[in-house]
């Protein structure tokens, strides 16, 4: 093995471990690029850990393989990426004939961890996409196998890299509220990109694990590192009543149905050129229809979510979500001994926001790299003093500029110091989802669900 091929593979050690890595441990040359495989050619897989790597990373990494079940997406995912590599309908035979030395995972939350047990079990550090997996059965497994292959996993959170989220973690790092007591946390996904998780796989519990699983993660990920430890019992209420079952009518899906003038959730997917050349036109396949009806009888996830956490350090916190807000956005109070951080991102009458929901959600998700340099606010308020203004300077596209922090970290950077440890490894990414696998076991059993009783970790006070 070549001088710089093992330091890259140290510092890939180093990152999932969260370590501090000296500079000299990074030294890619053109000739020892990084042999990547991808498995899942869908949206995710294709843009921000398929195209957006060869365009920016190209001289430090190459593709090696691509494997999807779905044929017609593979290829159309190979040709919107540019890779020149080969394809595979086979997970195992990608494995075996292109000897990857890392893996990266976007396939269908529910069979993620088949994918990393294989792929650590092969000798390949693995990067996933959230969440890790979708039960505790499932989450035992990804870390048994980690374990035991002396490999590492890696969780790619990139909402901790956004520097709103990041000035967040610096001021309760400084204690700029004295010592942490509680949080109030409340997201709210509006009626264009909350109603999608419902179109989709990720409205059936068995696919996604509910959106405790498949989108919260992103925000218990995001508590856990503010709060600075981990959470030791969850309580939770949640119910279906606006999609699903509840629906005034139902069709087959939007593309046939008899209700188009009469349902204010119509969506002509064939207008969206990008989405029917990488869904519709490869359903024939495998069956999976990207614009499903909102109200079809089998959808058996959430849709209003509510919980209360108790972690290590006795923080309280209170979470909701609900997906059918009238806008996309987020609220969040932390209460200390010594004052209050509020920060809050999206809320139309806070910011007189005037753009489209649907363009709101697509400046998020924009990879392009044509940021629009914004500020937004951070209140800091003092027991017995005046209210501190903090702006705070970030991009609204790429999930306001964590995308390509997150990814320079990984491939270009990892030997500069982060002392604000945004970097996820196996841990992160098992208590992020316990906290949401908790909370549908509690709706479920009607009682409070301890950590512990999950998976053999042990939530720790701080991390």
């Amino acid at each position: 093995m070549s001088n710089s091929r093992r330091k890259f593979l140290t510092s890939v050690s180093m990152l999932a471990a969260g370590t501090a890595m000296p500079i000299s441990y990074f030294g890619l040359s053109h000739k020892n690029k990084l042999k990547v495989a991808l498995v899942g050619t869908g949206i995710r897989g294709i843009t921000f850990w398929g195209k957006r790597l060869v365009d920016n990373y190209s001289d430090i990494l190459e593709f090696v393989g691509l494997s999807d079940h779905n044929p017609g997406r593979l290829a159309h995912g190979k040709n919107y990426i540019g890779a020149s590599c080969p394809t595979f309908e086979d997970f195992d035979e990608m494995l075996r004939k292109t000897s990857p030395e890392l893996v990266i995972v976007t396939t269908k939350d529910s069979n993620h961890h088949e994918f990393i047990i294989k792929a650590l079990d092969h000798g390949c550090d693995v990067l996933t996409e959230k969440p890790m997996t979708t039960d505790e059965e499932k989450c035992q497994a990804v870390l048994d196998a980690e374990r035991r292959s002396g490999k590492n996993l890696i969780v790619g959170f990139n909402y901790r890299w956004s520097p709103y989220s990041t000035k967040i973690k610096e001021l309760l790092s400084q204690n700029a509220i004295g010592k942490l007591t509680s949080v109030d946390f409340h997201w709210y996904l509006n009626t264009y990109h909350g109603a999608s998780y419902f179109r989709r796989w990720h409205g059936q519990m068995a696919s996604s694990g509910s959106l405790w699983v498949h989108k919260s993660t992103h925000h218990f990920d995001l508590l856990n590192w503010w709060i600075n430890s981990e959470p030791s019992e969850v309580f939770a209420y949640g119910d279906l009543e606006f999609y699903g079952k509840n629906g005034p009518f139902r069709g087959e899906n939007c593309r046939n149905c008899a209700h188009t003038e009469n349902c204010k959730f119509y969506w002509d997917i064939t207008k969206n050129e990008f989405l029917s050349s990488l869904y519709t036109d490869h359903e024939q396949h495998d069956g999976y229809i990207r614009d499903n009806c909102l109200f079809r009888e089998e959808i058996d996830i959430y849709d209003k979510m509510s919980a209360q956490v108790k972690y290590q350090n006795n923080v309280q916190l209170n979470y909701s979500l609900t997906t059918y807000s009238p806008y996309e956005g987020w609220r969040a109070a932390f209460n200390g001994t010594e004052g209050r951080i509020e920060a809050w991102l999206d809320i139309p009458y806070y910011e007189n926001l005037k753009v489209d929901q649907e363009e709101l959600h697509r400046r998020e998700m924009d990879q392009s790299g044509q940021e629009e340099i914004d500020s937004e606010p951070i209140i800091v308020h003092k027991v017995w003093n005046e209210f501190e203004t903090v702006n705070v300077p970030m991009e609204k596209s790429g999930h306001g500029g964590g995308d390509k922090r997150l990814h320079d970290k990984i491939f270009k950077n990892p030997e500069d110091p982060d002392p604000y440890g945004r970097m996820a490894g196996s841990r992160d990414g098992a208590m992020s989802i316990l906290i949401g696998i908790a909370a549908r076991k509690s709706i479920q059993e009607g009682k409070p669900i301890k950590i512990a009783s999950l998976t053999d970790l042990k939530p720790r006070e701080v991390r």
